[in-house]
């Protein structure tokens, strides 16, 4: 089954060879643009007009330099027809000038680390409007099924800058987070990520004001307004009592009472896994949002409409999806991997997705049992296309292919089975999370900390499933108690250790081996490993 759920992979992600321009490289790359600087807090207010579809405001950016420079360039990004104006600074620009979807800073003096330095730049204009969010991203401006005006943003893909002035690049989050103001008429809700502050009315609007305390990627930096109303409950995790804080339109507040009841378990099985939620300063969050969802930190985006599965539909063909919410669950789970440990680029997004689409796996082995997590892992396989690598092109805001869900998901599950030692398993993960806590990273770095931590060398692991579209084959001929074998498919020298029979382990390589079987019938493979078997002639 190739489910055309998975259509929407696709579209966000992108097919096929890519002619890269100069804008690509800008947007892509920690250029020398934006390597001398590194942003500490954003401070940004933002008012959407529902009739006029535009979007204005301004953001205070707070930064360091890295290093010491003279009369340096910023390059500030603002897609286009988004229009920006620096309204102020604490240091003299010379000069801006806007080229495409970028605004560059020209600077006088020089700027030393010791130095704390801001800039505050107004927006506004009709930002571009998503047209099947949130995989097409963009503004999204639309009713509730009483009339209300319902807006918020969908921007994972197309970055914070579709309405944002910002240094739109994962490698830089604001360590000391972001101060956000929504302001909104006074029949309508503002809700962003953290928590609210304070709430202030001025004339016919109204001002909320959130603040997040902790480092934030900036694709999560997100607006929502909407005719809601709130309620609130307590998780006692493994940090002490973490806030459950819970936006829903008016006419959905009993059926969110009821669904969302899966966010206790859900963080139960997560913490035990991940370790701690990462942002217990900042509250935990789910906002009902004109669209399926999205994993924004600490304002989890929920439109899967009170039912479970996704979109009512398992993903994994087996049935077991049907019990519980994929939007609560999948997103949620976006909280330690892409916002506590975030991707530096984008074509390692690999490691948002893939661990995240294993959250899956692992929450339905604490909430039902393990025998049903392994049939809704290998399930999913039924999803993966195959079709390009799973790590894109480095530099240019690329991502590889689609399968980083779920062809990810069974790589971990298959790097499990390799460990074959739960304790060491769960302990990497919550290594990871510890480790490289609010902390961007690189493919490389999760590579070898599997590795290092495993005692096993996994490289070639990482290599066939990340770098590769092939599935290795396991190629077998039985002669009763004789078993003759190989690797197909597989990259040079492949140390992927497979288990038959329970627990005989044997180490295929490109060449023809044997092993000798306790008894001449037919041999049984585990099939946690993503491996494909051939029986050969």
């Amino acid at each position: 089954m190739k489910t055309s759920i998975f259509l929407f992979m696709l579209c966000s992600l992108g097919l096929g060879a890519q002619n890269y321009t100069k804008t690509d490289s800008l947007k892509g790359s920690d250029n020398t643009y934006r390597n001398f600087w590194d942003v500490k807090k954003y401070e940004l207010s933002v008012e959407a007009d529902f009739d006029t579809k535009m979007v204005s405001g301004s953001n205070i950016i707070h930064f360091d330099v890295i290093k010491k420079v003279k009369a340096p360039v910023f390059q500030i990004d603002i897609q286009e027809p988004m229009e920006a104006a620096v309204l102020k600074s604490n240091f003299k620009i010379i000069k801006t000038e806007r080229e495409g979807d970028f605004l560059w800073i020209h600077a006088d003096g020089t700027f030393e680390p010791t130095t704390k330095y801001q800039m505050e730049i107004s927006y506004s204009g009709n930002p571009k409007v998503a047209r099947n969010a949130p995989w097409d991203g963009g503004w999204v401006f639309t009713k509730d099924d009483t009339g209300m005006p319902f807006m918020s943003v969908a921007q994972e893909g197309i970055g914070t800058s579709v309405w944002l002035p910002v240094k739109d690049h994962w490698a830089d989050e604001p360590d000391n987070g972001i101060k956000m103001k929504i302001i909104t008429p006074k029949t309508l809700v503002g809700v962003g990520n953290g928590r609210l502050i304070k709430t202030e009315t001025f004339n016919d609007k109204k001002h909320y004001t959130w603040e997040v305390r902790n480092p934030i990627n900036a694709y999560s930096i997100v607006p929502n307004i909407g005719n809601y109303v709130n309620f609130k409950d307590t998780y006692s995790g493994e940090k002490g009592q973490l806030d459950l804080d819970y936006w829903v339109l008016k006419p959905n507040l009993e059926k969110a009472r009821t669904q969302f009841s899966q966010v206790k378990p859900m963080m139960k099985a997560l913490e035990y896994w991940f370790g701690p939620y990462p942002f217990y300063e900042d509250s935990f969050k789910l906002v009902e949002s004109p669209y399926l969802g999205m994993e924004h930190q600490s304002n989890v985006a929920y439109g899967n409409g009170y039912a479970n599965g996704y979109l009512g539909r398992d993903l994994s063909g087996t049935g077991v999806g049907l019990k519980w919410d994929f939007i609560i669950i999948h997103e949620s789970g976006h909280e330690w991997f892409a916002n506590n440990i975030t991707a530096k680029d984008k074509a390692d997004m690999w490691i948002h997705e893939a661990f995240t689409s294993y959250s899956e796996t692992l929450f339905t082995e604490n909430f039902l049992n393990r025998t049903d997590a392994d049939r809704y892992v290998q399930g999913t396989r039924n999803n993966i296309q195959n079709d390009r690598p799973v790590i894109g092109d480095y530099g240019v805001r690329n991502t590889g292919s689609s399968d980083m869900y779920y062809k990810g998901a069974n790589m971990l599950h298959t790097i499990r089975t390799i460990i074959n030692d739960d304790v060491k398993f769960r302990s990497i993960l919550r290594g990871l999370n510890k480790d490289f806590y609010h902390q961007t990273v690189t493919s490389r770095q999760i590579e070898n900390y599997f590795s290092e931590k495993s005692g096993l060398d996994l490289s070639t692991v990482f290599d066939q499933y990340l770098r590769t579209t092939k599935i290795p084959a396991f190629v077998y001929r039985q002669n009763g108690k004789r078993l003759e074998f190989r690797y197909e498919n597989a990259v040079k020298d492949l140390h992927l250790p497979i288990r038959i029979n329970g627990n005989q382990l044997i180490r295929p390589t490109e060449s023809w081996q044997q092993a000798e079987l306790n008894s001449p019938a037919p041999v049984v493979f585990e099939n946690n490993y993503f491996v494909d078997y051939r029986k050969s002639n």
